[in-house]
């Protein structure tokens, strides 16, 4: 019998938490896992009793025609790794790794070239996470040590949503 590797075991999972995001314009799923335990989850969507966009028809930051990665004040929901992170305690997060997956909501099509917002960084770094482990594709990923964007203080760069 041959078992997944761990890696993609974990990223499978974060597929699936994906399918329960709201955002019409991408599908994100994270997965906090620490000694092999899974820690907590989340999914991109509005905060709790809000409409999400699926509900109201539309994206308003589609409609203003922001680029990726621009103007997340903007936009209703909470993106999926801020929901991993405020349903764990910080002492169980202290090392743990962050999985994160993403589908384009529309063609429902894996969408590997994505890393977290400039906000979700810090709530990472914040949270004591070590790594974040990002599907590119059904057989590759990327891993992006946390410590080096303390080291590089990059906070604003990368592809965001």
């Amino acid at each position: 019998m041959s078992r997944k590797d761990k890696l993609n075991y974990y990223l499978d999972i974060a597929e699936a938490v994906l399918e329960q995001g709201t955002c019409i314009r991408r599908k994100f799923g994270a997965v906090i896992v620490k000694n092999d335990e899974i820690i907590s989850t989340g999914y991109v969507g509005a905060p709790r009793g809000r409409a999400n966009c699926h509900e109201l028809g539309y994206c308003k930051r589609e409609r203003f025609n922001v680029p990726k990665g621009q103007r997340y004040e903007l936009c209703r929901s909470v993106h999926a790794e801020a929901n991993a992170i405020i349903s764990a305690s910080r002492s169980e997060m202290i090392g743990s790794d962050l999985f994160l997956a993403c589908h384009d909501a529309g063609t429902d099509k894996l969408y590997g070239d994505v890393e977290p917002c400039s906000m979700c960084k810090r709530l990472i770094i914040n949270a004591g996470i070590r790594r974040v482990i990002i599907r590119r594709t059904h057989d590759t990923w990327n891993v992006i040590n946390v410590s080096e964007w303390v080291e590089n203080d990059d906070l604003e760069a990368g592809s965001g949503y």
